[in-house]
């Protein structure tokens, strides 16, 4: 039988984790690097063993999701591991009829109009998702062995992600849509962002139940927002996410993509660390936020393509940048490219352990 979780509490394997150390605020004796997309398309391993398996398929079964979320840490000797899922499955989980189309996305066969529509979507149970408390149960015994204890960031979609798929019935650029329902049907809207909000949380308190030690809440597409906008729609019911988890005592990390005016703002949901993506600023995003959060990011994904030497110039930039912050993660601004080659990541990787200023 597997051991109960405690959430909140770190175990005495990981009470030494930079990672941890940084996202409560103190200063570790290195900056923590992970990558998002670590766990994914970049890495031969990772096509070898997801060949001819859906991706939601892969998942939904336990064995795979822990082999795919492990690849990395083995390979990079990354400070964190991010449990593999996918923004929908907890949509498809549920019973939402949708697929992931190679090369488009997530396409939802019929799309959110109407309140009726909102209100035959179920809740999310555990007894929705038992392979994500297998996975995580397996996870966390793999990675306390690991490179003296590696934590693991569960994985969940903001509710403004999440709700644009539904509406727009897959990936969108203009997000009119979405817009539009937001704008037109503020009811439905409310109650659409209630029930993912909801869904959201109960996924990651499945993941922190199970034995994650920190959370990352993903709003790739928080960007299309206004800050007002964003304020009035949006940022309660990611609050209410971060609110739920918060109570669970785990450290919680808020990124969006495109969301240098929104940053005061998702501070404000109630994360201790602020992903901050890659055309924003560190400094500048750190003196937005202020003293009460810590930062995680941000270079661009497309540097790992330069010459090695230049990736690795701006990323002591960067490090040295974040030392202002109250803590500071070293991450990409947004996922893994995946035609990204995986040694300079292990060369990135490296570069960020061992850092040490430049003397004067």
């Amino acid at each position: 039988m597997a051991a109960v979780n405690t959430p909140g509490k770190t175990s005495d394997v990981l009470a030494s984790s930079p990672f941890l150390q940084a996202l409560a605020g103190q200063k570790p004796s290195r900056t923590p690097v992970w990558f998002m997309r670590q766990a994914g398309r970049s890495l031969p391993e990772y096509l070898k063993v997801r060949e001819g398996i859906g991706m939601l398929e892969s998942c939904q079964n336990a064995e795979l999701i822990t082999e795919i979320t492990l690849q990395p840490v083995r390979r990079y000797g990354v400070d964190a591991a991010i449990f593999f899922s996918d923004i929908v499955l907890p949509l498809k989980a549920v019973g939402v009829d949708l697929e992931i189309k190679p090369g488009v996305g997530p396409v939802v066969a019929e799309p959110v109009r109407t309140m009726a529509d909102v209100e035959a979507i179920p809740d999310l149970t555990p007894e929705h998702v038992p392979y994500i408390t297998e996975a995580v149960q397996n996870l966390t015994g793999e990675l306390a062995g690991i490179n003296g204890g590696t934590p693991l960031i569960g994985f969940a979609g903001a509710p403004f992600t999440v709700a644009s798929y539904l509406v727009e019935g897959g990936p969108s650029k203009e997000y009119a849509k979405t817009k539009a329902l937001m704008f037109g049907a503020p009811d439905v809207w409310e109650a659409l962002m209630r029930k993912i909000a909801g869904i959201s949380a109960a996924f990651l308190e499945v993941q922190v139940r199970a034995g994650a030690s920190a959370v990352q809440l993903f709003d790739s597409w928080a960007g299309a927002c206004t800050p007002a906008d964003y304020e009035r729609y949006v940022l309660p019911h990611s609050t209410e996410v971060m609110t739920r988890i918060g109570e669970l005592g785990v450290p919680r990390i808020h990124f969006g993509v495109n969301s240098a005016m929104l940053l005061p703002l998702m501070g404000s949901a109630g994360a201790e660390v602020v992903g901050v993506d890659w055309r924003t600023p560190l400094d500048w995003a750190i003196d937005q936020l202020g003293d009460g959060f810590g930062v995680q990011g941000n270079l661009d994904p497309a540097l790992v393509f330069a010459p090695t030497e230049v990736m690795l110039e701006q990323a002591g930039k960067i490090i040295e940048t974040g030392r202002r912050a109250k803590g500071h993660v070293f991450n990409l601004g947004h996922g893994v490219i995946p035609s990204t080659d995986p040694d300079q990541l292990a060369r990135l990787t490296e570069f960020v352990q061992s850092y040490e200023p430049a003397e004067g």
